[in-house]
């Protein structure tokens, strides 16, 4: 095969790996000529690229337009399919997490579940792009996903109906006087300021004051940085937030919080488990640095790559992995995740007095007949949630310690 005097100068300049070109030419005009079927030559290149991109690492892909535009429009806070944040895992779609109140949450899937096929198509020859196509569609339409989940034998069949996603990011609530409540589902353009909205309101329904706080990030599969930084910034006093750190210089940036803690340094206890990823990883990671939260549950999903944009000709893109996140502390997120400082499952194994436990957290005296009937909303919130349980219980304890200081100093 003739080379090119372009190719022999970058051969010379050891800019281009010329043997391997050639061998790239020879196996597209191999298949061209010889696979069992005629092969559009456009799609070969396609599929070229989409090789490409996999090889490197589980969420860089190549964006046609209709997965382009859609993408532009997830971080509004609504979009059509089935509200379930996905990457690729040895060939196939693993869930990160469902969000909440959507089709995929309310038909049970998991953080951890494997797609393994779309309406009977594997996805092991599709790229995530395609996959994420095929789960979007018209609302009212219905899927069928095959699931397969660890310690289950058998492949579940799951159908799902698609829907408009409308993400309600924020719900809060008060626990008990003085133990608030907040609950984030993902991370949108406006959801630090609903936050702040609701933490406001839950001070003011508390007479002006909380005394700690439980910050539920659990099977939040995170969402636009900028969301991750308010939020943390609303917490801290000062220090750095997160780093971003790349090849290119100009991707590398840190962001620092502003001084001003919206609840004066009360205690906080924030919830994660192996949904929590990317942006949950981030907030999580910045406040446990800087010992501003206790952090409960089990080990995060490890989703700490900055994925950026690129946009190419005839309307296509590249979403490429460009740089990591790295905590205050200089710990990096991809692959590790954030360890809780108390490792909690979600049930306790075994039978254990749920009334006794519960009659700790409000010192209240044991129940009366009938009590299970009309229970308080906190016992609801933690039937059968040890992990909220145990938060709930830290912040009791932080609110004594903290009372027995002020005693003290006074």
């Amino acid at each position: 095969m003739a080379i090119s005097p372009a190719l022999k100068a970058a051969e010379k300049n050891n800019s281009l790996p010329i043997e391997e070109l050639q061998m790239f030419a020879e196996v597209f005009g191999k298949i061209k000529a010889d696979y069992v079927e005629e092969i559009d030559e456009k799609d070969l290149l396609t599929y070229a690229i989409n090789g490409m991109l996999a090889g490197l690492d589980a969420h860089s892909t190549f964006l046609e337009p209709v997965g382009y535009k859609q993408m532009q429009t997830d971080t509004d806070g609504q979009f059509g399919g089935l509200g379930i944040e996905v990457t690729k895992e040895n060939g196939l779609i693993k869930v990160v997490a469902p969000i909440d109140g959507t089709p995929a949450d309310e038909a049970g899937l998991q953080s951890g579940d494997f797609i393994v096929e779309i309406d009977g198509v594997s996805v092991l020859k599709i790229p995530l792009s395609e996959a994420l196509s095929k789960m979007r569609g018209e609302p009212g339409t219905e899927i069928e996903l095959t699931i397969q989940r660890e310690g289950v034998p058998d492949l579940l069949q799951v159908e799902l109906v698609r829907s408009v996603i409308q993400i309600q990011s924020v719900r809060s609530e008060l626990l008990a006087p003085g133990l608030g409540y907040l609950r984030l589902s993902s991370f949108q353009s406006g959801t630090a300021q609903h936050m702040r909205v609701q933490i406001k309101a839950l001070i003011d329904d508390n007479e002006g004051s909380l005394d700690g706080l439980v910050l539920d990030l659990r099977n939040n599969p995170g969402g636009i940085l900028s969301s991750a930084v308010e939020i943390s910034d609303m917490f801290l006093d000062g220090g750095d937030i997160v780093s971003i750190k790349g090849r290119i210089e100009l991707s590398n940036k840190t962001y620092s919080a502003q001084p001003g803690d919206i609840l004066d340094a009360k205690p906080m206890v924030i919830l994660v488990n192996g949904g929590s990823a990317s942006a949950s990883e981030i907030v999580a990671g910045a406040l446990q640095d800087h010992k501003r939260a206790v952090i409960v549950g089990t080990n995060t999903f490890g989703k700490g790559s900055v994925q950026s944009i690129i946009p190419i000709n005839y309307g296509r893109a590249l979403k490429l992995t460009t740089s990591l996140y790295f905590t205050p502390d200089d710990r990096v997120i991809q692959k590790k995740g954030i360890a809780p400082d108390i490792m909690a499952q979600l049930s306790r194994d075994g039978d254990y007095d749920y009334w006794e436990d519960l009659e700790q957290v409000m010192d209240d005296p044991e129940p009366e007949e009938g009590a299970e009937q009309s229970e308080t909303t906190l016992a609801q919130r933690l039937r059968g949630d040890n992990q909220l349980l145990q938060a709930v219980n830290l912040l009791k304890g932080m609110r004594i310690i903290g009372s027995v200081e002020e005693s003290e100093q006074s």
